[in-house]
C-alpha cells in the first residue's frame, strides 16, 4: 500500500486539489442559487415559466446547454462529496435544480421537504437576510 501511495503521489495531490475545488465551487453555487431562489418557489404545483423562454431560440438553447452542463458537473461533484469533504446533498439539490428532465419539479419539492435539507437551506437563507422557503406539505 505504501508503495502504491509513493508511486501515485501526483494522482493523490490532484485528487486532493479536485476535492478542494469542488468544495469551493459547491459552496458558491449552493449559496448563490439557494439564496436567490424566491421564498415561494416550491409553493406552486408546477414550476414557473423560465426567463429565457421568450428569447431567441439560439440563445435559449445555448443557455439550456450551459445550464445542464453545469448541473451535470455539480451532480457528479455532489455524489463525490457524499464521500469527500463538502455539502453533498445540497450540491445534488442545486444540480437537480439546474438540470432539465421530466418530473424534475416533483423531485425538487420532495428533496426540499427532507428535514435536514430544509433546515440547511433555511439557515443559509436566514444568514443572507432572506425569508425561509415556504413549502406546502
Amino acid at each position: 500500500m505504501i508503495e502504491w501511495l509513493q508511486d501515485n503521489e501526483t494522482l493523490l495531490w490532484w485528487m486532493g486539489l479536485g476535492s478542494v475545488v469542488a468544495f469551493a465551487v459547491s459552496l458558491v453555487a449552493v449559496y448563490g442559487l439557494l439564496v436567490l431562489l424566491p421564498a415561494d418557489y416550491f409553493r406552486q404545483e408546477k414550476s414557473r415559466p423560465k426567463p429565457f423562454g421568450q428569447r431567441h431560440p439560439v440563445l435559449r438553447w445555448a443557455v439550456r446547454i450551459v445550464k445542464n452542463l453545469i448541473g451535470v458537473v455539480l451532480f457528479v461533484a455532489g455524489i463525490l462529496m457524499l464521500f469527500l469533504p463538502g455539502q453533498g446533498l445540497l450540491t445534488i439539490l442545486v444540480a437537480v435544480m439546474l438540470l432539465n428532465f421530466p418530473g424534475k419539479y416533483r423531485l425538487e419539492r420532495w428533496l426540499v421537504t427532507r428535514s435536514g435539507v430544509r433546515r440547511s437551506i433555511d439557515w443559509l437563507r436566514l444568514k443572507a437576510g432572506r425569508q425561509p422557503l415556504v413549502v406546502d406539505p
